[in-house]
Parts: structure tokens; C-alpha cells; sequence
């Protein structure tokens, strides 16, 4: 029993995982339409071909301590993408060094089940469960980070029109905001302070600043500030509107993720009402799960149903999540 069952939750391991992702999803799909637009508009910005990708003051000071061989790590093209979510979401650390820690601790982790319990299945699930877990946090940090910096935008708008309106220039304002807000705007902002004070064009500093933080809503401060340089214009009153709808933005995406509360919730229990059922049963009659976990053909029915909830999950996900 206790062989059959530990194979059990070695098959479903990865289920449970990719359905707690599934479920746990944002109410707002933003994401794909989010890097269409930042694309395009990294396009326009950095049309000058003497352009180069923007980086952040401080993984310049880390790649100028490193070695000649941590150098090419940190080029490869899969860890420059890394590099640029690490800083996204916040973090202060090499990319090389993350990937080889997180391959150290899903090895550590298969090892210890390999030798308490000489499954393979065991093992194996448990190791790519422990590979996967680290990227899932830093893509969840990110997340979370850019969601706090648009909480805080409106804000840092308003203080950027009053400094405008008191005749202050735009690179002050930036300082101002750098200097009065808490992180991650304050960091973001005085980062790209640093670059404009460095002698970089606002195009360019504004394209990091983009980079670091691919969030719509600083799409549309760009496309301003841009637009403000060549055309002309009241800047302070553009800041302001721009607060306006991103404020009426943030309390349409509060009244629909209230309106849709309820599904999200149905859709978590229907999710873990089967593996919560399977562990009642387990503990308190055990014996009468011994044909599903022990039989072949109760293995086969337990490896479709975990295809079945993959799929369900999956529709439940498009259903929940709205296009914005």
C-alpha cells in the first residue's frame, strides 16, 4: 500500500502544480497584449541602430566584478533573458547563479527521495518539482512588483504635475519622485534619472525604464512624454489625465475581479475537491483504495483523470481570465 500510494502522489505531484497555476492565475490576461505593444513601442523609441539594450547601474557594478568565464554565462541568450526578469521582479543576483542553485536543490531533492524510497518516479517528480518552483516564485515576484508599481503611478503622476506646474524641468521631476516614493517606483525612477543625468537621450532612458517595467500603463507615460517632446504642449495637464484614466483603470479591474470572485473560487474547489476526497479516504479506509492505486488499470484511470483536470483547468482559466 504504502509503495502504491507514494507512486500515486508521484503522479499527481505535477498535476496539483499545474493546476494550482491554473487557478491562481490574475482575473486580467494582459500579458501577451502587454508585450505587443512594448514591443512596438521599443520599436519606435530605439529606431537610432546605435541603440543598445538597456541595463540596470546595478548588474553593470555585478558584470564588471565577474570573472572571464561568469562574463560569458551572463551573455548567453536564455540567461540575458533571466538577467532582465531577476531585475524585473526585484532581485539582486546573477542569473547563472540562479539556474545553478535551482538545479542544485532539485538534485538534493531527488536524491533524498531516491534514497528514502528507491522510486524513480518519486524521484524524478520531485526533482523537476524543486527545478520549477524557483522560476514560478520569480515570475510571481515580477508580477507582483509591477502590480505594486502601477498602484503607486497615479501617485508619482500627481506629484510629477505639481512639480511641473512649479516650474521645476522634467529631469527634476523625475528626481522628486525618486527621492519622495517608496520602492519599486522610487528605484525604477532613480535609475532613470541616473541615466538621463549620465548624458543618455530621454528616448533611451525611457526605453529602459520600459524594459525593466513592461507595464501598459507606462506605455501610455512614454508615448506622452515622447510625443510631448516633439509636438509640444501642455505636460503637466497630459500627466494629469493620464492619472485620471489609470485611476478609473485600476477601479474597473477592482469592480470586475469582485464580479468574478465567485467563479474564481468555484474553480479552486473544484480543483482540489478530489484530491482533498482522495486524502480522507487514504486516512480514514485506506484498504479500499488499494485496487485504484495498486491495479493497473486504476493507475491508467488516475493518469486520464489528471489529464481530464489538466484540460478542465485550462477552460476555466480562459473562461475566468478577461482580455483587457
Amino acid at each position: 500500500m504504502y509503495n502504491g500510494t507514494l507512486v500515486f502522489l508521484s503522479a499527481v505531484a505535477f498535476a496539483v502544480f499545474v493546476l494550482m497555476i491554473g487557478v491562481t492565475v490574475p482575473v486580467f490576461g494582459e500579458r501577451k497584449k502587454v508585450q505587443k505593444r512594448l514591443k512596438k513601442r521599443l520599436e519606435s523609441i530605439t529606431a537610432n541602430p546605435d541603440y543598445q539594450p538597456a541595463q540596470s547601474i546595478i548588474r553593470q557594478k555585478y558584470l564588471k566584478q565577474l570573472s572571464p568565464i561568469e562574463k560569458q554565462l551572463e551573455s548567453l541568450p536564455l540567461l540575458e533573458r533571466l538577467a532582465r526578469l531577476i531585475e524585473q521582479a526585484g532581485h539582486q543576483q546573477l542569473a547563472y547563479r540562479f539556474v545553478l542553485r535551482s538545479f542544485l536543490f532539485a538534485a538534493a531533492a531527488a536524491s533524498i527521495i531516491w534514497m528514502l524510497t528507491n522510486l524513480i518516479w518519486a524521484a524524478v517528480t520531485a526533482g523537476l518539482l524543486l527545478l520549477v518552483v524557483p522560476f514560478v516564485k520569480l515570475l510571481h515576484d515580477c508580477r507582483k512588483r509591477i502590480e505594486k508599481f502601477e498602484e503607486q503611478f497615479p501617485e508619482a503622476l500627481d506629484l510629477m504635475t505639481r512639480s511641473l506646474q512649479a516650474g521645476h524641468p522634467f529631469n527634476k521631476c523625475i528626481q522628486i519622485v525618486a527621492q519622495e516614493f517608496p520602492d519599486p517606483i522610487a528605484k525604477e525612477f532613480s535609475l532613470t534619472y541616473a541615466d538621463l543625468n549620465y548624458g543618455n537621450d530621454i528616448n533611451w532612458a525611457l526605453a529602459g525604464l520600459l524594459e525593466r517595467v513592461p507595464s501598459v500603463t507606462l506605455i501610455a507615460f512614454v508615448s506622452s512624454i515622447l510625443i510631448h517632446k516633439d509636438s509640444g504642449g501642455n505636460l503637466a495637464e497630459v500627466l494629469m489625465k493620464i492619472s485620471t484614466v489609470i485611476r478609473g483603470r485600476f477601479k474597473f479591474h477592482r469592480k470586475v475581479k469582485t464580479l468574478t470572485a465567485e467563479g474564481r473560487v468555484s474553480a479552486m474547489v473544484l480543483t482540489l475537491v478530489p484530491f482533498a476526497l482522495f486524502g480522507m479516504i487514504w486516512l480514514t479506509t485506506p484498504d479500499y483504495l488499494t485496487i485504484l492505486t495498486q491495479s493497473a488499470d486504476g493507475r491508467n484511470l488516475i493518469m486520464y483523470g489528471m489529464i481530464a483536470m489538466v484540460v478542465g483547468v485550462y477552460w476555466m482559466r480562459k473562461l475566468l481570465r478577461i482580455e483587457v
